[in-house]
């Protein structure tokens, strides 16, 4: 290993120099100062640290020894197909195992240098850092020290370096999710704890990373039910201004288990929040066949009364209802032709969709009159064949039968025996019967 005495040109006060001068310049010293070893660097690090120089190019200065050093710390390692092996620990005729604990070592010593203020080192590279150390196997109070470096600027990662792998036997998962709850939930608490003016754009962005992030491990077939609603709900409701992220990677995990069962699919879709579904994933999320009913039920309910709000508010605004006093509207933004394009056809499809479900309303209702129909018309149809119940017939013909008896009796008296008799007896026979014997 090559030991070099520290240049003039490289002594802590000019260090302190490099804070008004440019990249070019402090790339510059940057590669110079690499050629140390480890020891020298680390005593470099300390002298500079006790002359006061700024953190973040304290750190600046860890990062780009440690990505000449081990290429896959580096920010473009991928693109450049491994990088270059500046490093003692490639192409060395040492054993892996060497190899391996020098990179262990190398690991921990620059988790020790690490600069204590936040925000002095980019989370990209303290994500790979931490990558790294899981993938060597380094002292858990150093990975904790990442973890929690990490936590506390997780709203400037990136998707690319969140997709840490799982290095340990017992995760059946190819991502570490694991991982990546402890980070959310750790932030999640300094958040809240801290209470700090950036909370808000801080969760908002998180959020989002975390739904990217759901939707790529979504796809992992071992990846359980527990595991993705625990990383789903770490974050608070407010966190998420849409839910059409969360919505696309619950979409995606229902379409990589098609085995889950429907209790599980409902425990699923209560993660998501309907009403702050956009038009077009609550189009897509009515027309798919993987939710349950109940889900498809509540995105269709909360677009019908996003679209009966928004109307009462366009007849509000315009004149007819207003909600304030006159005088006292409040002022409206002239919306430009692309946002009144897009609002009108968003209203346009919810109409049309509303249209098609009072269609199949109508016909259903025209279907169960039909069916009421046929039953009210049951007894006039036995009526006209002759096939009237006999229940019917007995009352209709005890009425007929009795008003041709009240006609009867009215004209020749009562039918007893006794008064027929007298009848015959004093020739008073009936119009019908003088007819007969004549």
């Amino acid at each position: 290993m090559k030991k070099l005495a520290l240049p003039e040109s490289v002594t802590v006060p000019a260090v302190r120099a490099q804070q008004s001068v440019g990249t070019a310049a402090a790339d510059c010293w940057f590669d110079d100062a690499c050629v140390l070893d480890m020891d020298y660097f680390v005593k470099t690090v300390a002298a500079i640290k006790a002359k006061g120089v700024r953190p973040d190019l304290v750190g600046s200065i860890i990062s780009h020894y440690a990505s000449k050093w081990l290429p896959e710390l580096a920010e473009d390692f991928p693109e450049r197909g491994g990088g270059a092996a500046l490093t003692e620990f490639e192409g060395s005729p040492e054993s892996a195992t060497a190899s391996w604990m020098k990179k262990r070592f190398f690991v921990e010593t620059l988790v020790g240098i690490l600069p204590p203020e936040q925000n002095s080192v980019a989370c990209n590279f303290l994500l790979r850092l931490l990558r790294t150390a899981n993938m060597v196997g380094a002292e858990l109070s150093y990975r904790l020290e990442l973890e929690t470096r990490v936590s506390w600027q997780l709203e400037q990662a990136s998707l690319k370096e969140l997709m840490i792998p799982s290095f340990s036997h017992t995760c059946g998962t190819l991502l570490d999710v694991e991982l990546i709850l402890r980070l959310v939930e750790r932030f999640v608490s300094s958040e809240v704890e801290g209470g700090s003016s950036r909370s808000g754009a801080a969760l908002l962005k998180v959020a989002k990373l975390v739904d990217c992030y759901l939707a790529e491990a979504a796809v992992d077939s071992n990846l359980s039910i527990g595991e993705f609603m625990a990383l789903a709900g770490a974050l608070p409701g407010q966190a998420r201004s849409s839910d059409d992220g969360l919505y696309r990677a619950i979409d995606t995990y229902l379409k990589a288990h098609p085995n889950v069962s429907k209790q599980e699919r409902k425990r699923l879709c209560w993660l998501m929040d309907s009403r702050k579904l956009s038009p077009e994933a609550s189009l897509h999320a009515a027309q798919n066949e993987r939710l349950p009913v109940r889900a498809v039920i509540q995105v269709l309910f909360s677009e019908q009364t996003k679209l009966s709000r928004h109307l009462d508010w366009s007849g509000s605004f315009s004149g007819a209802r207003s909600p304030n006093p006159p005088g006292l509207e409040p002022p409206t933004r002239c919306l430009s032709k692309r946002e009144a394009s897009t609002q009108q056809a968003e209203i346009g499809k919810l109409r049309e969709e509303v249209a098609r479900l009072q269609g199949q309303c109508s016909s259903m209702q025209a279907q169960i009159e039909r069916m009421l129909e046929k039953k009210s018309k049951g007894f006039f149809r036995w009526k006209k064949i002759g096939l009237v119940p006999s229940s019917v017939k007995n009352s209709v013909g005890t009425v007929e039968r009795a008003d041709e008896g009240d006609r009867l009796e009215a004209s020749f008296g009562s039918f007893t025996p006794v008064n027929m008799k007298t009848r015959l007896v004093k020739g008073k026979t009936p119009p019908k019967w003088r007819k007969s014997m004549s």
